[in-house]
């Protein structure tokens, strides 16, 4: 017979330990960050350093089965990027999530650091839940503070005695690798990226191999060349000659720091501050609503290129121009939101992510960044030009609204034939769902007809909005078929 005393020792030691184990789902040696309402403008907000961000309940089914494919992202990106977790489920953090506009567990934030100090740029990941698909998407959103130098503009580079370091490459793209270590001596040492058919200036460093880089301390000292790996660790060790890198953490000074400042060292806001440093966190509501990205081709065809696709405006990001396009529709969207009205997905695609390996070959773009409206239902396109300014673009938008202007013909191989549907898992809801309201409807996307303009609105589905409600336990993801790039093959590639 059971001992009475005994079995009310083990429930009550056993029901002490239940809410520690679902305080949080990753611990303290896990390479994900944990971050909460009360730092996230300092490790976040304020950070260099571009972050994605997990918001999750420890009794989340999805979000334990995130937790492998998360924390291999994680140490893959070490030394690139953030990879953040903040528990929604704690009390101190449920306004900062609703805030944030979570809904549902998990839900994935990609935030890059703005133009301002602590306005940072958020989107929405809404990628695979793969390790190898959350580096991809992170990557493309590093920013870059690399200069593109060729033998014409050398002299002015080379002008000052502000240390610099320079990458000769035989590659034309910036990896993700050089734009973290631009990011990491901000302000400290400026970073240039030079091709090898620049053969003014490898002559003048005497460049025989590539990728090689070379390391400029200033103040007329002679230009030193690294010998050693080609890994992240090793790379920045060598540039410390010229100064230290910035601390990993935001300090709010990122491009108006002064020159070389690197060892001081960061200490604590005093407590007055930090307290209103909480509270703007706790109820700062992002202004901005951004808009969607797409790095897959599978996601883009999925989108927007299958046979009877509506309409979607696609907006291909490399250079500053394309950050203005993306600033610009994403001012649209926030109007759109907020006003309650239905409009066309707008998608940013990174230049260097496989969902523009193709589209823009196939509809022959003459310039990197380029903005369209494509409907294959309907089977034409269309292309912008102008300036992206705000205005320009709204009036670009509304003319679509109104069916006004030339549509080219889709080329042929554009449009993506339909595949078989593959289940994928749908984020947990965060509170109970409501029930089902049965209609006499047909299970199809409404459409918005505004007078007799051919363009539709497409609203929430059935299907998407059956993703709002509670959803069944799933399986481990599994990865997909390619394995993710471990991260010494990132700190490897492109150089």
């Amino acid at each position: 017979m059971h001992n009475p005393t005994s079995l009310l020792v083990t429930l009550t030691a056993a029901l002490a330990a239940l809410p520690e184990a679902q305080a949080a789902i990753y611990t303290k040696s896990s390479p994900v960050v944990q971050v909460n309402a009360r730092n996230w403008e300092q490790l976040v907000a304020k950070s260099n350093y571009t972050s994605i961000v997990e918001f999750y309940a420890p009794w989340c089914g999805h979000c334990q089965n995130l937790k492998p494919a998360y924390e291999k992202a994680a140490k893959n990106l070490d030394g690139l990027a953030q990879v953040v977790a903040i528990d929604c489920d704690a009390e101190s953090n449920k306004a900062f999530c609703g805030n944030m506009g979570v809904q549902g567990f998990p839900t994935l934030k990609i935030v890059r650091p703005g133009k301002n100090s602590g306005n940072p740029v958020i989107e929405d990941y809404q990628g695979q839940r793969s390790a190898g698909a959350i580096q991809e998407a992170v990557m493309s959103k590093i920013n870059n503070h690399v200069t593109r130098v060729g033998d014409k503009e050398l002299d002015s580079f080379l002008e000052g005695d502000k240390p610099k370091a320079i990458l000769f490459t035989q590659k034309g793209t910036t990896s993700a690798l050089i734009r973290s270590i631009a990011i990491d001596f901000l302000d400290v040492i400026s970073v240039a990226q030079i091709r090898d058919k620049e053969t003014a200036a490898v002559k003048k460093f005497g460049i025989e191999k590539f990728p090689a880089l070379v390391l400029i301390p200033g103040e007329g000292k002679d230009p030193i060349t690294y010998n050693g790996e080609l890994v992240k660790k090793d790379m920045v060790k060598f540039l410390t000659q010229a100064g230290q890198p910035n601390p990993i953490h935001g300090t709010g000074k990122t491009t108006k720091a002064k020159k070389n400042k690197s060892s001081e060292t960061v200490k604590e806001k005093p407590t007055a501050e930090s307290k209103e440093s909480t509270e703007a966190a706790e109820s700062a509501v992002p202004s901005i609503v951004p808009i969607s990205t797409i790095t897959s081709l599978e996601q883009l065809a999925e989108k927007c290129l299958a046979p009877k696709s509506h309409t979607c405006v696609l907006v291909f990001t490399p250079g500053e121009a394309g950050e203005k396009a993306v600033d610009s529709l994403s001012h649209l969207n926030t109007k759109y939101v907020h006003g309650g009205r239905n409009t066309f997905p707008f998608i940013a695609i990174p230049s260097d992510s496989d969902a523009a390996s193709t589209l823009p070959k196939a509809l022959e773009f003459k310039d990197e960044a380029n903005l369209i409206a494509i409907n294959t239902r309907r089977n034409w396109w269309r292309q912008y030009s102008g300036d992206f300014s705000l205005a320009s673009v709204e009036n670009w938008i509304d003319a679509i609204r109104m069916g006004e202007g030339a549509k080219k013909k889709i080329p042929e191989g554009v449009i993506v034939e339909a595949k078989a549907e593959t289940a994928q898992e749908e984020p947990t809801q965060a509170t109970d769902p409501e029930p089902e309201i049965e209609t006499d409807g047909p299970e199809e996307a409404k459409t918005l007809v505004e007078t007799e303009v051919e363009i539709e609105y497409e609203t929430q589905t059935e299907a998407e909005a059956e993703s709002e409600t509670a959803a069944p336990e799933a399986e481990p993801i599994a990865e997909s078929e390619a394995e993710p790039k471990t991260k010494e093959d990132i700190k490897h590639e492109e150089l």
